[in-house]
């Protein structure tokens, strides 16, 4: 690439962090297309090199040009997420087809496969460290996976269906934006607002009139939508809302909009694929790469936790509807309705309100209490720190080791906005690699670094925003996620930090951080009320433990309703068949579910997490992984939840291991042995007596 290309567009410079503020639309195509010019280069280059390959002649220059692709396009992708606008997502969209062709392009070209095979039956392969055997095997693996070894007319066909793929479930994502924006409602008399909490009014007031408006204005944003949901006494406004939020992006809005056409296009040409490569269902292909093996025993893992926490799920129900008909006049109780009963009879039984809760965490408390975990259990420290970035409101810290050296650095977004894609995230805009002479100015390791996205409610009235105690656990899973791929000390690309971490492992240390949010020594140093300042009282933490496993039953089922309907639609649903989407999903709630949302109701049209997120079979992992995260913290229980000993072995075992082998054996050079389910059931009071 040229001099004047790499100072011209701030896509191609790779010497340091990326430069966002100056990132335009106008850059994206012109860098994409000489990236892609430039790696094929590369790989001709490769591939017309006689000399038998070796890490050094042929998988690090590969390396090399691929990272490129991958940090400018990341950024691209990344500024689309967070910081959407028309003219971003039409080249986002316009240059989608052409990364998911080279990638499909890379994945199937037999030469370099051919390559790897001789890398992999050379005699160098067993003078390689532990790391680099593992991306080649992780490579010869994914050749197959992409189709290298199909015949001509079927390849072609494998990256027709790849390039549709990538553009239906770009569309799917942006469907959802569009329709979560698309809605808003004012409300111009108080009286209709009898129960929302003051800060969550003012924030509603403050919307409003940035809209030129009086009143209050809400959205299907989650810090708008949810608090009227659980707390707003209008019955009706509550019913508005959620009808508005459960029809997003189906035929009850523009139709343009309606991602069921979508979902049906995506299953067809997933299951196209998988039959291609000689599987018999998505399914199975998805799982190649992961920890479980088949789909019957995630469905009879699944079912097995779904009978443990069914009988405790209908007794919430039949609670619930006792305490709504009895208590708030609801006899027939209603999906909009569920939020707002239960926080009264949390309230009840439990003589608190979350809303109590949240005075008690403000964003720099939690914050500061955040860095403290991670300083006692991993001896680290965190700093503020500067970096060019996207949003005014994001910020930038940088994590040093006990010594003082600089490990990690990370970018934190936190509040919902209109340009910003739903839910929490974290990724990755740099990874840990060893840089090489030769290929770089000098030799050095390469600094990882992170995003972390959230959509909490921003500061309103001139306060520190305010995080629900949800909003604290959302917060550290991120978090967690960010130290997997900061901490790892493998220094080759492919399996550094997150890398080539199975998926169904990867939510372990993100749901391991969770737990930290329950602990006392923890949350007593990371409170403070604020208008009093005083930290949270005992008595009220006590409360909240009390009320931890609170409808635990009801919960557990609507997330194995989940796994199960992404397993089904991806091993046993024939998407070209006369069952319709929401038909499946109606057999799954059957089976496993005690609450039947109404029939209006269109989830599947804004499950992103396997439409447009990755989790397509996958959504299991959530379930799957909390196994292993509870079993990996009761070793923190039995020697002190912020033991520095522990925290370096769990360092040490999986954070510091990436993807440099299989999960399980990380897991088990840690607990020292396979995980078992009993610590997973006794944390959500699951346990029989």
């Amino acid at each position: 690439m040229s001099k004047t290309a790499v100072s011209s567009n701030p896509l191609l410079d790779f010497s340091g962090l990326p430069r966002f503020p100056e990132v335009l639309p106008a850059h994206v195509t012109p860098a994409v297309d000489e990236l892609l010019q430039h790696n094929r280069d590369v790989v001709a280059r490769l591939l017309a090199d006689s000399a038998a390959p070796t890490w050094d002649n042929f998988v690090l220059p590969l390396d090399d040009a691929n990272e490129k692709m991958s940090r400018a396009w990341g950024q691209v992708s990344h500024l689309n997420a967070v910081m959407n606008s028309a003219e971003l997502r039409e080249v986002y969209n316009t240059n989608l087809p052409k990364i998911t062709q080279y990638y499909a392009e890379l994945g199937q070209n037999l030469a370099l496969f051919a390559k790897f095979k001789a890398l992999r039956a050379s005699g160098e392969f067993d003078a390689l460290n532990l790391a680099r055997k593992k991306i080649i095997e992780n490579e010869l693996r994914d050749f197959r996976l992409s189709g290298a070894e199909l015949a001509e007319d079927k390849k072609a066909r494998f990256l027709e269906i790849q390039e549709e793929m990538s553009t239906l479930c770009s569309r799917f994502s942006d469907n959802i934006l569009d329709a979560t924006n698309d809605f808003t409602l004012l409300v111009e008399d108080s009286a209709e607002l009898g129960g929302i909490p003051a800060d969550d009014l003012q924030a509603a007031e403050e919307a409003a009139q940035a809209a030129g408006k009086k009143g209050w204005l809400f959205t299907l944003k989650a810090p708008s939508y949810m608090p009227v949901l659980q707390y707003a006494d209008n019955r009706a406004l509550r019913e508005k809302l959620y009808v508005a939020y459960s029809q997003r992006a189906s035929e009850f809005g523009k139709a343009e909009w309606d991602n069921a056409p979508l979902i049906t296009q995506i299953l067809k040409l997933r299951a196209e694929e998988a039959l291609l490569l000689g599987y018999a269902s998505y399914a199975e292909l998805s799982l190649a790469s992961k920890m479980a093996n088949t789909p019957e025993q995630i469905l009879k893992f699944l079912r097995e936790l779904a009978q443990h926490a069914r009988p405790l799920a209908e007794k919430d129900l039949s609670e619930l509807r006792e305490f709504a008909s009895a208590n708030l006049a609801l006899h027939d109780l209603q999906s909009w309705d569920i939020g707002y009963a239960s926080e009264k009879l949390r309230q009840q039984r439990y003589a608190f309100s979350e809303q109590d809760v949240k005075q008690y965490f403000p964003e720099d408390a939690v914050i500061a209490g955040m860095f403290h975990v991670v300083q006692k259990i991993y001896g680290l420290s965190l700093r503020p720190s500067s970096a060019p970035v996207w949003h005014e409101a994001v910020r930038f810290f940088d994590v040093c080791d006990a010594d003082g050296t600089l490990i990690g650095q990370f970018y934190m977004d936190l509040y919902a906005r209109n340009s910003k894609r739903g839910g929490a995230w974290m990724d990755d805009a740099i990874t840990r690699r060893r840089l090489t002479p030769g290929l770089h100015e000098q030799f050095a390791i390469q600094t990882p670094v992170a995003y972390l996205n959230c959509n909490f409610a921003p500061p309103v009235g001139g306060k520190a925003a305010l995080f629900t105690h949800d909003e604290v656990l959302t917060l550290f899973h991120e978090f967690g996620h960010g130290l997997h791929h900061l901490l790892t000390e493998v220094e080759d690309m492919g399996v550094s930090g997150i890398s080539g971490v199975e998926w169904d492992a990867v939510e372990l240390p993100s749901q391991f951080m969770e737990n930290f949010c329950w602990e006392w020594e923890v949350l007593s140093s990371m409170t403070r009320h604020i208008d009093s300042g005083d930290k949270l009282p005992r008595a009220l933490f006590d409360k909240m433990l009390a009320a931890k496993n609170f409808q635990i039953g009801m919960q557990t089922l609507r997330q194995i309703e989940f796994s199960i309907f992404d397993m089904r639609l991806h091993s046993d649903y024939d998407a070209q068949g006369n069952k319709s989407v929401l038909a499946l999903l109606d057999e799954v709630r059957r089976e496993v579910a005690v609450l039947i949302p109404p029939p209006y109701n269109r989830f599947p049209n804004s499950f992103s997490h396997i439409f447009s997120g990755g989790y397509a079979a996958g959504y299991y992992s959530y379930k799957w992984a909390e196994v292993l995260s509870a079993d990996a913290y009761s070793l923190f229980e039995e020697h002190g939840v912020l033991n520095a000993e522990i925290g370096a072995l769990f360092r040490k075992e999986v954070l510091a291991m990436g993807g440099s082998r299989d999960a399980m054996a990380s897991f088990v050079a840690f607990r020292g042995r396979e995980p078992s389910i009993e610590a997973l059931l006794r944390h959500n009071g699951l346990l029989k007596s």
